[in-house]
């Protein structure tokens, strides 16, 4: 059975004639007849009676009627849906990015203006550090993410450059340090630190340890915290200082404050990573509106 017969037997039924429905597909009739016989003996139903007034729909003719257009429709609405996908106007796009990045207005315009422009691509946000979201992007879990990259990248990901941050540091609002404006690496000798575990962004770690040692600074860290946010919340209730993001400068909580460093630098380039080798014509849509 093919989807020819369904179309044939529905022109039939609507059309209660043979020669009507020949005239409206561009078929000769002895075509259709015999692809109708084909499809009663297929079901083993007869689906038509001969009557003075044209062709009736038997009962079992008329349920098969109900049946076969819902069949047509349902093939007629994956074929569109097929279309939307292969032209990257529906699908699905997969996103992790990192909570401090999406403060920037240039993370959260891409955001927006994509799921303006493709609405019914389902845009899926996932908040995780750097090494999760590259670690998700490779496994498949994820199709992108905003990563604050430090380091070479794996094998497979490519990148579209987005902005560069670089740190600096962050005190308790208590504290004098820092209220006459920024400071220099000797300012911050003796004084208790917070700061990630190594083993959440080992690159990153390594290379702010590396920064603080060419300028003769060995941070005295006093409690470790996995997320910024934590960290943060260390420092407002006063248990020491952190060099943090400068994408928090946006976001400063309460009885934090914020300092320039005069004599540090990490920069801290945020990047676009994604599957260079994934077919997902949605991801392709949004990395060309993002570059």
């Amino acid at each position: 059975m093919e989807l020819r017969h369904l179309r044939y037997f529905i022109a039939v039924a609507e059309l209660r004639s043979v020669r009507s429905a020949s005239e409206q597909l561009h078929v000769t009739q002895p075509a259709i007849s015999r692809q109708i016989q084909d499809l009663e003996r297929a079901i083993g139903a007869t689906l038509f009676e001969r009557t003075p007034r044209g062709l009736m729909l038997t009962a079992a003719g008329d349920a098969y009627l109900f049946e076969a257009r819902e069949i047509l429709a349902r093939v007629d609405a994956a074929n569109r849906l097929a279309r939307q996908i292969a032209s990257g106007s529906r699908g699905r796009l997969r996103v992790g990015f990192v909570e401090n990045a999406a403060w920037s207005g240039i993370v959260s315009n891409a955001l927006r203006e994509f799921e303006q422009a493709v609405p019914q691509v389902a845009l899926e946000l996932q908040p995780m550090n750097t090494p999760e979201q590259l670690e998700a992007i490779v496994a498949g879990r994820l199709d992108g993410g905003f990563c604050y990259r430090v380091g070479v990248l794996p094998e497979g990901i490519a990148s579209v450059p987005v902005l560069e941050q670089n740190v600096l540091l962050a005190v308790p609002d208590a504290w004098p340090l820092g209220k006459t404006g920024a400071v220099s690496t000797t300012d911050l000798r003796e004084i208790p630190f917070i700061a990630f575990p190594r083993r959440v962004y080992p690159a990153y770690y390594d290379r702010l340890l590396s920064a603080c040692a060419e300028r003769g600074l060995t941070l005295d860290i006093r409690q470790e915290a996995s997320t910024e946010t934590a960290i943060l919340s260390l420092v407002s209730a006063g248990i020491g200082a952190a060099i943090v993001n400068a994408a928090n400068r946006d976001r400063p909580p309460a009885r934090v404050r914020f300092v320039d460093l005069k004599d540090l630098s990490v920069p801290l380039p945020l990047e676009f990573c994604y599957a260079a080798n994934r077919a997902n014509v949605a991801l392709d849509r949004f990395v060309d509106r993002l570059r």
